[in-house]
């Protein structure tokens, strides 16, 4: 996910923010075999810690690597 230069806080305005990532175990076998089938994009407001998330693809390749490395 692209976030575009003139992104503004909705909450406050500040136009200085983070990103980062967030990935969450979507059903009963994902959970049991700890493989995570979904993948957030965080943004994070850096004046009052405001965050969205948007939901990101999710590649089979790194799910396969998440449950070869665990």
């Amino acid at each position: 996910m692209t976030i575009p230069q003139s992104y503004r806080c909705p909450k406050c305005g500040h136009p200085e923010h983070e990103t980062g990532e967030i990935r969450a175990a979507g059903g009963f076998w994902s959970k049991i075999f700890d493989v995570q089938g979904r993948r957030f994009t965080t943004i994070i407001c850096r004046r009052c810690r405001y965050t969205e998330m948007f939901q990101a693809d999710t590649k089979m390749l790194g799910n396969i690597f998440d449950f070869l490395t665990q």
